[in-house]
């Protein structure tokens, strides 16, 4: 394997268009990243070769794909999440030149109900949605790669902040407290996650583009779970509006994920110690621009 590039610092971003990739892309310019954004369908396998010979990167950065448990199309799971990230693999391996570290975002959600709490990476996957089981495929696809490509994989734990799309909990639950609606809909209550904050995600990910090893898989993580009640309350102190909450049959989910707490301790140990922002902080910040 010939790693190129070691003298800049272009990195080519996928889904840079996206919640998470907009603060990404702030935070590498800041941090003296040249980001090239690749604009080309995932599923089309020509275009992505041209975009990505066209853009010589030092490094890549996978955000692009279906992110939403719920997405109705259980097929476009697939052909975006494993064959979309298959065609960039490969456009990837027919540089002259390969990247220093390649970036591969999967999701903590491959993990499915394990019995045990916080999650490390030594822990089974074993995904309950076609969501997981597309990036878990996703992953052991990537593996084909590990001798001509530096791939890094990334399981992020959930996290929120500006720009979230309302589809998921979070900036749904800001949406409605911030025009003080009277009631939402909600599905399952009991369930407990990380909500971590975005703009610690970018750092990470930055920071594995110059520490992480590749072949290593990374949570992405602060191992403080909180319950949907509590997100709930804190926006209740932060607005001081109260809501009338409504289960709707239509939003809970046969196969959920009860509860996901990751453990940082590989990762921490790679790139050392992470100050995540409090709870709050990042609600209110997502009021502010509501």
């Amino acid at each position: 394997m010939i790693i190129g590039n070691k003298m800049t610092k272009r990195i080519l971003l996928t889904g840079a268009g996206g919640f998470t990739g907009q603060p990404f892309t702030e935070a590498a310019q800041q941090a003296g990243y040249e980001v090239h954004p690749l604009v080309a369908d995932l599923t089309d396998a020509e275009a992505v070769a041209t975009g990505v010979a066209a853009s010589a990167p030092a490094f890549v950065v996978h955000l692009a794909g279906i992110s939403a448990v719920t997405h109705a199309d259980e097929e476009a799971l697939y052909r975006v999440n494993l064959f979309g990230t298959l065609n960039l693999l490969k456009a990837l391996a027919a540089l002259p030149q390969v990247p220093n570290r390649i970036l591969l975002v999967s999701s903590a959600n491959v993990y499915g109900n394990p019995d045990k709490s916080p999650i490390d990476e030594s822990t089974c996957p074993a995904p309950v949605n076609h969501y997981a089981m597309s990036k878990l495929a996703m992953e052991f696809m990537s593996a084909t790669f590990a001798d001509r490509l530096p791939l890094l994989i990334v399981r992020p734990f959930n996290y929120t902040g500006v720009g979230h799309d309302a589809r998921f909990v979070i900036p749904k639950l800001v949406e409605h407290f911030a025009r003080r609606a009277k009631e939402i809909e909600l599905g399952n209550l009991d369930v407990e996650r990380e909500f971590n904050d975005v703009r610690t995600v970018c750092e990470v990910y930055l920071r594995l583009l110059q520490l992480g090893q590749p072949g290593q898989t990374y949570n992405v993580c602060s191992g403080r779970p909180v319950s949907l009640k509590s997100v709930i309350d804190a926006l209740k102190h932060i607005t001081g509006h109260d809501i009338q909450i409504k289960v709707n049959p239509a939003f809970v989910r046969a196969n959920e994920v009860h509860r996901l707490c990751g453990s940082p301790a590989k990762l921490e140990a790679c790139i050392g110690k992470l100050q995540h922002p409090a709870l709050e902080e990042t609600l209110r910040c997502m009021l502010s621009v509501s």
